[in-house]
């Protein structure tokens, strides 16, 4: 099976140049001062609109494309604020625990620059040691966690163990990835946020939300509808891009003796042929695949060609690993380390990275399915070409309907919009739920029915 034979649609997205700004003019000299000494002489353009809505007190959701640097756009303006009062607190929230691991790798030189005694952050999760857990809560301006901490440890022990004074000194909220917090997942997040509100109201304080979200047509409702305020948006994209291929494959009919039509050689089978070659043209990648169990399947068959090469190959079935839910923390950690490396040629991964974990400079993605959602692919190819080179994204099309409509209509694909993300925090049964633990946390009074509509019922 010749690979090049399969594709059926071909597309080039061309590049554009970065769209710089000055540093903001209340930027605090010594920021401005780091910044330079790494290199940064100038912010891109929605880095500077980001810093400044914020300083001037609104709730903020930004939407730029991958790798972009949204990190740096709501850093900024919470480090200016605890550089000038050491006593603010803020709450990053991320989807995974992974996710928060590698941000705080993100922060690290910011800490080491500005010493333990103005900058503290730490990472607060299922994995962090009780002493640690101590340490984060008593000193940290800066806590990285997850959605289910909030809801299990922050909220329920909001009089004790030090997390009053976080409360108290609470100013910022972040919440990236906020697209990945719809459905009834979000609807539990915007449940999780009225009880915070709840609590925050309680000990005076009222951080502004700060969210970043990949490209969905509706960021400004999402916010609004999970974090129960008002936001401003900042989309307009500043960050250079480099040429991006797009190739679809469709995998080869199975033609029986009798030309009868058998249907189509399996995904899985395409991937593992695909893989081994962008490994001899020196292409570092990623294969996204739908399940853990398709994750395994393609590193096998791959693996498989890899050693059927024999001596003959110039490639060992070393250097290409999985990636999923179901390793331990450790093993994950590995993997990604040997990634950045280079040890690593190639991942093979269920969404679990889609988010923006950095893991080293890849040069091709390689989608094993239509991921269902655009926003999920765009997201998912989005992960090659983040260094500035010029990157490949395959997209190989499953024997399924949508999968087929893609391969008659692919301008559906890469001129149509994102879909609307789409939450119900009013859903009765989920709202019943946080309304038990919200009167738990603090009584329930009539001030809490403006909170939870179905309360009065």
């Amino acid at each position: 099976m010749d690979i090049k034979d399969c594709i059926i649609y071909e597309k080039t997205i061309p590049d554009h140049p970065a769209v710089y700004d000055d540093f903001p003019e209340n930027l605090l000299p010594e920021l401005a001062e780091y910044l330079k000494s790494h290199g940064i002489g100038k912010l891109y353009c929605h880095q500077t609109e980001m810093f400044e809505k914020v300083t001037s007190g609104k709730n903020v959701v930004i939407t730029t494309s991958t790798a972009s640097g949204k990190t740096l756009s709501f850093l900024l303006p919470v480090l200016q604020d605890i550089l000038k009062n050491p006593l603010t607190r803020a709450i990053f929230i991320y989807p995974t625990k992974a996710l928060a691991a590698d941000q705080y790798r993100a922060i690290a030189p910011y800490l080491e620059y500005f010493g333990e005694n103005r900058i503290v952050a730490g990472v607060y999760d299922g994995d962090t040691p009780v002493a640690e857990r101590t340490r984060i809560r008593q000193s940290a301006n800066i806590i990285l966690t997850n959605p289910e901490m909030v809801n299990g440890a922050f909220l329920p022990n909001h009089s004790k163990y030090g997390f009053d004074f976080i409360f108290s000194n609470l100013k910022y909220i972040v919440i990236d990835e906020l697209h990945t917090y719809r459905g009834a997942f979000g609807s539990h997040l915007a449940n999780v946020f009225r009880r915070l509100s709840r609590v925050c109201r309680y000990y005076h304080s009222n951080p502004q939300f700060l969210c970043s979200s990949a490209t969905i047509a509706n960021p400004v409702e999402l916010a609004a509808e999970i974090c129960g305020k008002q936001f401003a948006l900042v989309d307009k994209d500043g960050s250079p891009a480099a040429e991006r291929g797009y190739y679809l494959i469709q995998p080869p009919k199975i033609m029986g003796k009798d030309d009868n039509y058998y249907g189509q050689v399996r995904i899985t089978t395409v991937a593992a042929e695909l893989l081994p070659e962008l490994m001899d043209e020196g292409k570092n990648f990623i294969a996204f695949t739908k399940s853990r169990k398709n994750v395994e399947i393609v590193l096998k068959e791959t693996r498989d060609h890899l050693v059927a090469e024999g001596f003959l190959g110039t490639h060992k079935p070393e250097e290409i690993s999985g990636y999923r839910g179901g390793y331990t923390p450790l093993e994950r950690k590995q993997i990604e380390n040997q990634m950045i490396s280079g040890e690593l040629m190639g991942l093979v991964s269920t969404n679990a990275l889609e988010l923006g974990i950095d893991i080293g400079s890849l040069d091709t993605t390689v989608i094993v399915g239509y991921p269902g959602t655009r926003a999920s692919f765009w997201q998912q190819s989005g992960r090659a070409g983040r260094n500035g080179q010029t990157c490949v994204n395959y997209l190989i099309l499953e024997n399924q309907p949508f999968d087929q409509y893609i391969a008659v209509e692919p301008g559906w694909l890469f001129e149509g919009k994102s879909e609307n993300a789409i939450v119900d925090p009013d859903n009765l049964l989920i709202e019943l739920a946080h309304i038990r633990a919200a009167a738990a946390e603090l009584p329930l009074s009539l001030d809490d029915a403006a909170l939870f509509p179905s309360l009065g019922e």
